[in-house]
């Protein structure tokens, strides 16, 4: 691969992973807002994570900036990091600035995001991915990594290297992403509770909801003949059961699972906080579509759906929900 790594829409994700991918050596260019950028230039980026390491690129040590076409020009490889409602804007970009022969891979939510990109930018080369970990923007330039996890890409995907990345190749996207989705299920809840992860996961309430939010999941894509990739020694397909399991039970179980951060909490916290519009379309909206098209019931990410919808309407943060009040509506 030649040419420039550039991060279209570098928020959280896009900042963190681009930042990694400069240490290790690429020539790398954040496509960001101007309020991220702003804080990156003026400040540098700062990329830290729960295992206890931190890394600074001081100003100029990677590149920054708000126009498509500056950023685009000569782009090897795009690294799709935008929200999935965003996604048919940058493949417009991209078609119209980044070098045909540029590879573009979607490191984004939801199932069907390089599809869209493929069909938006026929002729080129697109693949999929997938971030397991989570990111949360601290301000001033600064990210943090919160929960453990690789970064996945398609087997015949560009190669990318960076420190402090377990970067996989997988021959099966579609089984990837469909166990991501499954594991996403959580982002709406927790955003939901207003609480930590490990707050959040440690409350039977909460599990028991996510259990049966993930039911639905798993019960549509065994209609359509989807074997979900499971992330860890743990499968994907067993989270129900051991979600349901008694607090101190799950403790011991969670302990061979995901290693989270005492202040991590989901992307889609972070969006109601900050008054943005979620992926909600893309996780529980998914579940919800795909089992209609099935004739599956799927009441559970119905109404985890529609509370997130009129907390985006009320537009005051996380409405720190009281789990009892959502399970005596799915009862």
């Amino acid at each position: 691969m030649s040419g420039k790594i550039v991060i279209a829409g570098a928020g959280s994700i896009g900042c963190f992973i681009g930042g990694l991918l400069a240490l290790g050596g690429a020539e790398v260019v954040l496509l960001a807002r101007p309020r991220i950028a702003d804080e990156i230039t003026a400040g540098g980026l700062t990329l830290t994570s729960f295992e206890g390491w931190s890394e600074r690129l001081e100003p100029g040590r990677i590149r920054v900036d708000t126009d498509p076409a500056a950023a685009l020009t000569g782009a090897g490889l795009v690294l799709v990091t935008v929200k999935s409602g965003d996604t048919a804007g940058m493949a417009e970009l991209i078609a119209a600035h980044a070098p045909a022969d540029a590879a573009v891979i979607s490191l984004q939510n939801g199932l069907g995001n390089a599809d869209l990109l493929r069909a938006a930018l026929p002729g080129r080369e697109v693949h999929a991915g997938m971030v397991s970990f989570n990111v949360l923007h601290r301000g001033h330039g600064r990210f943090h990594r919160g929960t453990s996890g690789p970064l996945v890409i398609a087997a015949d995907a560009p190669p990318l290297v960076a420190p402090h990345l377990d970067i996989i190749a997988h021959d099966d996207m579609a089984a990837v992403l469909a166990g991501k989705l499954v594991y996403n299920l959580n982002n709406a809840l927790n955003a939901l509770s207003g609480l930590t992860l490990r707050e959040q996961l440690g409350d039977r309430r909460w599990r028991r909801i996510l259990a049966a939010a993930q039911d639905e999941a798993l019960a549509v894509l065994r209609a359509e003949g989807i074997a979900p990739w499971s992330l860890g020694k743990i499968p994907v397909t067993r989270f129900p059961r051991l979600l349901r399991l008694p607090d101190f039970l799950f403790r011991i179980v969670a302990r061979r699972g995901v290693r989270i951060d005492a202040a991590a909490r989901s992307s889609m916290w972070e969006d109601l906080q900050r008054g943005r519009l979620t992926e909600i379309d893309e996780l529980q909206g998914t579940v919800v579509a795909r089992a209609a098209a099935l004739g599956l019931p799927a009441p559970v990410n119905r109404a985890i759906a529609e509370a997130i919808r009129g907390a985006e309407r009320a537009a005051e943060g996380s409405p720190r929900l009281d789990p009892n009040l959502l399970l005596a509506r799915l009862s």
